[in-house]
């Protein structure tokens, strides 16, 4: 089966059970969803799971372009990817398991044909703050599936990252791949690679109000489904890796056959990395490579796939040929990516020489550390102290993280000039960088949605009010991200230069006299075509569906927006810009208080 056959069959078997397709949101999240990146699709629907009416109904599917890189030292095996597409099923408002189970069997069963000797689900096993769900055990008993396992919490039991938000049991669905043996003991929480997890049912029947309490129950339960096109192509398809499946296999192809040296691992994260690349920059939002946010994972993944390039002698021209055939292949569901083809091509050139000239630095820097280690053994010859020729994992962690040397590549010249490497040294250094990633995450997402607190609702209007402040300054702004916590706004935009004080005066000027005339805040819900004529802010591109809702602050601003909002901009109190800044290329940021 192909990855088109596959998403054919999806779509036309739930709209056959009554389910409306939605387009797919940018793989760069709206303002306040907190995370970096889309990484499932329901992120972009967690007001509607918190109980929104969604302008489509209740009942919803979709296809979403994901990106997740909490594992991307994992990639290159043969399951892991940097960027992938989710097919999405959503029952808004309630949690009806036994129908759910049942449509998950019967598309596994009679649309993908497998085996139901082949099937094995897990069930919440249940703990203090839950039940176990014998609901869902009970569905698929009924369904005729012999291989249940109850699992705890950790291996079923689906929360947003950072904990705050929506939350609840899970039903996951594997293949069984009866060629690999274990012990008699192995369920699916075994990674012996036996159970291959294609599907996932979501039972969000709880909630995590504020970092730390316990989950509540939900008043309106959802069900959210998500099954990962590549890895589901995977299993049916009776592939060892993601990698076998069309596009994947003809770039892996590629890659290979120009390469000068043959490694397997290598090859893949160049496609891998490559392919996230253009789809980060290939998105309607695209963010250019910098060093920080969305910027600085976009710079990690083309230098990464560079020094893959570099250790199988590969010449960097592969690059275009795979954003071309990245874009063809994705370009149907995706438009922008299409469009956008030259621009990728154009900033991904630009970021090869960049790194470049960080490679020249690098060897630099390689040569302090050396003449560092010299200079301590003169020292020491007086001491009697004995100086080996070990560089620290400390200094190896700074080539890797500053300069974007591997370690691999460090060992490399430093076997040359008769040095070893401190590889103990250089991993703690990493698991360090590595849980100040994910506390930053897990903080980062804690100002998102999931938190719907009075005062980050008023810097979500706020937000509102400074774009339209902005587009008073130049037409042609437009939002590029926003964070929101309880303290601050953070809001991106594109502009070619800093603003000066006056500017920056007249922006709180603005935003304080909407303030003042205590302006309502009105919600209409209209269709796209409605909305456009109204004149509406958006970006018109594929992430609405056919019903949006659009708020207006009196004649002062007009935006299609998910939402909360305040009342009248009077509940705002005073607004003040605390910083303005460069955000990445193109791209400025204004950090401002509500006091």
């Amino acid at each position: 089966m192909t990855d088109r056959e596959l998403k054919d069959l999806w779509f036309d078997y739930f709209k056959s059970k009554g389910f409306k397709k939605i387009p797919g949101y940018s793989i760069i999240p709206e303002s306040d969803t907190g995370v970096l990146f889309t990484t499932a699709g329901m992120h972009p629907l967690v007001p509607y799971l918190l109980g929104k009416k969604h302008p489509a109904g209740d009942k919803i599917i979709d296809l979403q372009r994901c990106l997740r890189t909490k594992d991307i030292d994992e990639v290159g095996d043969n399951t892991h990817l940097t960027c992938f597409e989710m097919l999405g099923c959503w029952t808004l408002g309630e949690c009806d398991k036994k129908a759910m189970i049942k449509l998950s069997y019967d598309f596994i069963t009679q649309k993908l044909k497998l085996d139901k000797k082949n099937l094995a689900v897990s069930v919440f096993a249940g703990d203090e703050n839950a039940p176990k769900d014998v609901e869902a055990f009970n569905a698929w008993k009924e369904c005729g599936v012999d291989e249940i396992y109850f699992l705890p919490k950790e291996n079923n039991w689906w929360s947003i990252s950072g904990g705050v938000g929506p939350c609840g049991p899970d039903t996951e669905m594997f293949l069984i791949k009866t060629q690999n043996k274990c012990s008699k003991d192995c369920s699916p929480a075994c990674d012996c690679g036996k159970f291959v997890e294609f599907w996932n049912d979501v039972f969000m029947q709880y909630v995590v109000k504020n970092d730390g309490e316990k989950p509540v129950v939900l008043e309106k339960p959802n069900i959210d489904t998500g099954m990962g096109l590549e890895r589901t192509l995977m299993a049916i398809n009776g592939y060892e890796s993601v990698y076998e499946i069309g596009c994947l296999k003809r770039a892996l192809n590629l890659v290979k056959s120009k390469s000068g040296e043959q490694d397997e691992k290598a090859s893949r994260i160049i496609v891998d990395h490559v392919r996230a690349a253009t789809f980060i920059l290939g998105d309607e939002k695209g963010v250019v490579p910098s060093n920080v946010g969305q910027g600085y994972i976009l710079r990690r993944l083309i230098r990464r796939s560079v020094n893959c390039a570099r250790k199988i002698k590969l010449d960097l021209s592969v690059f275009d040929e795979l954003i071309d055939m990245f874009a063809d292949e994705y370009g149907e569901d995706y438009p922008d990516l299409a469009q956008k083809r030259d621009f990728v091509k154009e900033e991904m050139a630009k970021e090869l020489q960049k790194f470049s000239r960080a490679i020249e630095g690098g060897y630099k820097e390689f040569e302090k550390v050396i003449a560092g280690i010299e200079r301590h053994k003169i020292f020491a010859q007086s001491t009697g102290e004995k100086v080996e020729n070990i560089i620290s994992g400390k200094a190896a962690f700074r080539l890797y993280d500053t300069f974007g040397f591997p370690l691999e590549l460090t060992k490399e010249i430093a076997g040359e000039r008769g040095f070893s490497v401190d590889e103990k040294g250089f991993e703690e250094e990493f698991k360090h960088h590595q849980e100040l990633s994910r506390t930053a995450q897990a903080g980062t997402f804690k100002g998102g949605l999931a938190d719907q607190g009075e005062k980050t609702i008023k810097y979500h209007t706020a937000c509102h009010l400074l774009l339209a402040g902005l587009r008073k300054l130049d037409s042609n702004v437009s939002q590029k991200g926003s964070n929101l916590t309880n303290e601050r706004l953070r809001f991106d935009f594109n502009y070619p230069r800093k603003l000066e004080k006056d500017e920056i005066e007249f922006l709180e000027k603005f935003v304080n006299d909407a303030i003042r005339q205590d302006v309502k805040v009105e919600c209409e819900e209209m269709s796209l075509d409605k909305a456009k004529q109204s004149g509406a802010v958006g970006s018109f591109e594929n992430k609405y569906g056919e019903k949006v809702k659009v708020f207006t602050i009196g004649q002062i601003s007009k935006e299609i927006c998910g939402g909360p909002h305040v009342s009248s901009t009077g509940e705002l109190g005073k607004f003040k810009i605390v910083k303005e800044e460069s955000s990445s290329a193109g791209v400025r940021r204004i950090k401002a208080i509500l006091e």
